[in-house]
């Protein structure tokens, strides 16, 4: 049987930074590379994780509220969240590094489902901070999932993140 894929990922539009200054972008750069990753994976679901609220348009701002989010542990709401991940074997976890971890609502997308006997296979997508401990956190708030190691990708190179792309999606495979 087939392993049932989906792809959750979070993305930031607009403002953000890029090689160090600050680019509008018609899409994330995690959004880029989930994208990516569908292409060579077409039988995969795709879901976007986002809050109930939209952070700022200024990308100093929203880098603000989200250290906020961080300090204060936060876990805002999951808009349109899925019903269920039962039918997956498999979830590529996409996000962008945001002060050397996930933004708080995959903490809340983790924390909302049963990733027992699941495997997870994260990418993130940053300005030069690598993974940071994102990791280490997915391990803790999913403690029974098999998650392999995560993928991280320069921001700015994401439209040409082909050959991670190529790699998340032999990952899933």
């Amino acid at each position: 049987m087939a392993k049932k894929v989906l792809i959750a990922y979070y993305s930031r539009r607009g403002e953000n930074y890029v090689n160090g200054s600050i680019k509008n972008l018609k899409l994330g750069n995690t959004e880029v590379v989930a994208a990516k990753i569908k292409e060579l994976l077409p039988d995969a679901d795709m879901f976007q994780i986002d809050t109930t609220y939209e952070y700022s348009k200024s990308y100093m701002t929203c880098i603000e509220e989200a250290k906020q989010e961080l300090h204060d542990q936060m876990r805002p709401e999951v808009k349109d969240p899925l019903a269920s991940i039962d039918e997956y074997d498999t979830i590529i976890l996409g996000y962008p590094n945001w002060w050397g971890t996930m933004p708080m609502v995959v903490y809340t997308f983790l924390e909302s489902y049963d990733f027992t006997g699941k495997t997870i296979i994260p990418f993130c997508t940053n300005e030069g901070s690598g993974m940071g401990s994102s990791e280490r956190f997915i391990k803790k708030l999913c403690p029974t999932a098999n998650l392999l190691n995560g993928t991280p990708i320069h921001g700015a190179e994401a439209v040409n993140a082909d050959r991670e792309a190529k790699h998340i999606a032999d990952l899933a495979k």
